[in-house]
């Protein structure tokens, strides 16, 4: 069940995104350094009591051509990986759907384990019977999916290649 379907008021300001982009980097340097033993795990909101794992996800920008990381909320589905590509309800997709539309080919960090990954947007169908999923692993997706109400929110699996 959602926290607050009521948007906040500063979600949309350009510090909220910094916030959002250098938490990530923070996390994404914590979690390489010690292997996911620190940053594993999301503990925020509704992770507080119940945490989440976290994986990191790398892409390289379709304009750029930098490689950048993304740590992220992540469920195993037998072989699969699932990702929700919330970014905390902001109005837009994060830029790593974009990145990875352009070159799925990729690879993820688990604790110290590395993976080579291909990324897909899941199907309506896909994301009618993951949705619940994720849901239900981190409870403020749907909080997610409330303030940003002119997108639905994507599922990406990312499959073994």
């Amino acid at each position: 069940m959602p926290l607050s379907t009521e948007r906040p008021p500063g979600l949309d300001s350009p510090w909220a995104t910094r916030l959002i982009k250098y938490g990530a980097m923070a996390n994404t340097a914590i979690y390489r350094l010690t292997r996911g033993r620190l940053g594993g795990s999301w503990r925020i909101m509704s992770g507080w009591k119940k945490p989440v794992p976290i994986l990191l996800l790398d892409h390289v920008g379709r304009k750029s051509g930098k490689s950048f990381t993304a740590p992220l909320v992540y469920l195993e589905d037998d072989d699969r990986l699932i990702v929700v590509a919330s970014q905390g309800g902001m109005p837009g997709d994060p830029q790593w759907v974009h990145n990875l539309m352009a070159q799925p080919d990729t690879t993820v960090q688990i604790g110290g384990d590395r993976r080579t990954v291909r990324a897909r947007v899941a199907t309506a169908e896909e994301r009618a019977e993951l949705w619940p999923r994720m849901t239900e692993l981190y409870a403020d997706f749907d909080t997610y999916q409330a303030w940003a109400t002119d997108r639905q929110i994507k599922i990406l699996i990312l499959e073994p290649r």
